[in-house]
């Protein structure tokens, strides 16, 4: 005779069985940042210059390529029976920004995803096919790459962080950093670039001069506002996980693919408040996941790979259960995401007319040089026309004027 306790279990446990069935995946969004590479610049003494690297600097090595394709065949793994077991056109969209580093990240991600099968292999022995990669120019992204370079607002939210106390104890400490590099002059960037050079040396066994110490080497992870930055981002894919969770027989696309950098999947983060204030790692992944049950409910469910050792963490947006319905995860992120980011990222008028910036002088300056030099060709071009064409030319042009 079974006992009343572990029918009891038995009941919960197929319940819960049940539920689980219930819910299915329908949609994933996967940002993540490129794998290793060398480093953007050097600071002027550095004894690693471009030449040290063997394609320069910014590009991925073949480190970086490995983490990728490791990645891939753990979201090969994780998503079979969800995605198609060979690659299909109408179920993937991949994008990227447009940088070597970024590009070849979502290439060798790729690789690891979809090893070509069957009809696909078209060279035998090479277990690799090609698959589109999408990109903008540098200069037209404003989805995937931060910070952006068009917003007033951004800037001056920026230059009132820089002037806190705060930031200005950080700031004095930059007085060694300079005198070691050689470097003209050090703020936020500039260190943070010293910091990424060193921080890819080590881990390419390349030794660090004296006088980095660990003192020198911690990094102020410090990031600006986040609505007019990574905000941008989350309202595309709120927008996109909005429009997936609505049954379309003939909407096919089942996984969104980003590939981009550090910064990009902070500010992701930040703007759902669940960044955890530390770098995002090379290949560190941002997962979206959406499930909809037998009845049309949908819910959302975030995870962040930041270490290949262990399986993704699940990430609780506050406000909301692990599980989060779509409609609450809408309501929730509503805040921080811009209605019109080009209206908010102008500067207020009373800010805006008391900064009178050199380059709105010399616009001026130019201008009234124009219509002085047009004045002046109307004037001699009346000379030769007569004197009394001259007389009346003049008064018409004084009374329109």
């Amino acid at each position: 005779m079974v006992s009343p306790a572990v029918l009891f279990l038995l009941t919960v446990g197929a319940v819960c069985g049940k539920a689980a069935a219930e819910r299915r995946l329908v949609y994933v969004t996967v940002l993540f940042r490129h794998g290793d590479r060398s480093p953007v610049k050097a600071y002027p003494t550095d004894p690693y210059q471009e030449s040290a690297w063997p394609q320069g600097f910014g590009q991925l090595s073949q480190v970086g390529m490995k983490q990728h394709f490791e990645l891939g065949q753990y979201l090969r793994s994780r998503y079979k029976g969800f995605l198609n077991d060979s690659y299909d056109r109408h179920e993937i969209l991949v994008r990227s920004t447009d940088y070597d580093r970024t590009l070849m990240s979502a290439e060798a991600n790729l690789a690891g995803l979809y090893p070509p099968t069957g009809q696909q292999v078209f060279e035998p022995g090479l277990k690799w096919q090609p698959i589109p990669v999408h990109t903008v120019p540098k200069s037209e992204e404003r989805l995937l790459s931060y910070p952006l370079g068009d917003c007033p607002r951004y800037k001056q939210l920026k230059n009132e962080t820089e002037h806190t106390e705060e930031f200005l104890k950080v700031k004095a400490k930059y007085k060694l950093v300079r005198v070691k590099t050689g470097l003209n002059e050090t703020n936020v960037v500039s260190a943070w670039r010293v910091y990424d050079t060193l921080f890819c040396e080590s881990r390419h066994n390349m030794s660090a001069p004296d006088w980095v110490t660990p003192d020198v080497k911690s990094r102020n992870n410090f990031y600006e506002k986040s609505r007019l930055q990574g905000g941008i981002l989350l309202g595309e894919i709120v927008k996109n996980l909005s429009k997936m969770a609505i049954p379309d027989p003939k909407q096919r696309l089942k996984f969104m693919m980003l590939s981009a950098h550090d910064t990009t999947v902070a500010a992701l983060q930040a703007s759902m408040n669940v960044f955890n204030g530390r770098q995002p790692p090379y290949a560190s992944c941002q997962i979206f996941e959406l499930y909809q049950d037998e009845k049309g409910s949908s819910s959302v469910s975030l995870f962040y790979r930041n270490d290949s050792t262990v399986e993704p963490y699940p990430l609780q947006l506050p406000g909301c259960s692990l599980d989060c319905p779509l409609d609450e995860f809408v309501r929730i992120t509503k805040s921080s995401i811009s209605e019109d980011r080009n209206k908010e990222c102008q500067v207020p008028s009373d800010w805006r007319d008391t900064v009178f910036t050199s380059q709105h002088i010399i616009s001026g300056l130019l201008v009234c040089l124009l219509l002085l030099v047009i004045f002046i060709l109307i004037c001699v071009i009346c000379h030769y026309k007569g004197q009394i064409g001259n007389q009346r030319h003049n008064q018409e042009f004084g009374e329109e004027f």
